[in-house]
């Protein structure tokens, strides 16, 4: 790739896609080297040295370019961009997964990635329809997390049992529902080997014939709330799976 080529702003049929920021660009370059097109940098970045540093172990051109920086970005306070190559991951089949069925809002996803690899689940499958994962406002949300996991979309959970249950039936299927009768807590949480966490959409949550294939669990709450949020709800599912 050229200095002159010009990136256009971000549509889903892109090619490639740009994590927007110090922290998430030094993730990109850091663990998917390879996918990375180049760094524009902003004549007032502080770490520029850093960034060319990384980059002049990789071949990766920097560019120095404050109008395309404020172009592809939509926020003040970006001085780095790193632009790169989308690509495709397939699941670890027999790490523990963790399952988003619909999900709609880029910051959720891009928090519950983060959230994740912090307990240590770094294989995310995702039914669509569903946000795209790649797109930046995602990527900054995950704070550049999504390079460290293997993220996977299926059309179907049918296409997801046949890869990865079918073949493998002692993973334990989990799914986190209002209506479970099974309360999770720190004292009864289940300790399979091999298991999947699943949860549904930010406003309508599993469909109810999850319940029939699945063992359904709910987290104890106030009665105050109607439901936790998303993100939430994942990071107490997380810790407690991880955590046995």
């Amino acid at each position: 790739m050229e200095a002159s080529v010009q990136i256009k702003p971000y549509k889903k049929d892109c090619e490639y896609s740009y994590a927007l920021g110090a922290f998430p660009t030094f993730e990109l370059l850091k663990k998917r080297p390879e996918q990375v097109m180049g760094v524009y940098v902003h004549s007032t970045f502080t770490e520029r040295a850093k960034v060319e540093a990384l980059c002049a172990e990789q071949g990766i051109p920097v560019w120095n370019n404050d109008k395309m920086i404020a172009r592809l970005s939509d926020k003040e306070n970006v001085f780095v961009i790193g632009v790169f190559r989308k690509y495709e991951e397939q699941l670890h089949a027999t790490e523990p997964h963790l399952m988003l069925v619909n999900p709609s809002n880029m910051g959720n996803a891009g928090t519950i990635l983060r959230t994740c690899l912090a307990f240590g689940i770094h294989d995310i499958a995702v039914i669509t329809p569903a946000v795209d994962f790649f797109n930046p406002k995602t990527v900054r949300a995950s704070m550049g997390a999504i390079f460290s996991l293997r993220v996977q979309c299926f059309e179907s959970f049918n296409e997801y049992r046949r890869l990865y249950v079918d073949p493998m039936p002692e993973r334990a299927l989990y799914s986190f529902m209002l209506t479970a009768e099974q309360q999770l807590t720190v004292e009864n949480c289940p300790k399979p080997e091999l298991y999947t966490l699943i949860f549904g959409n930010e406003a309508t949550g599993l469909p109810e014939e999850y319940a029939g294939f699945t063992n359904s669990i709910i987290i104890p709450q106030s009665p105050e709330v109607d439901s936790l949020n998303l993100t939430i709800a994942v990071g107490i599912g997380a810790f407690l799976f991880r955590r046995n």
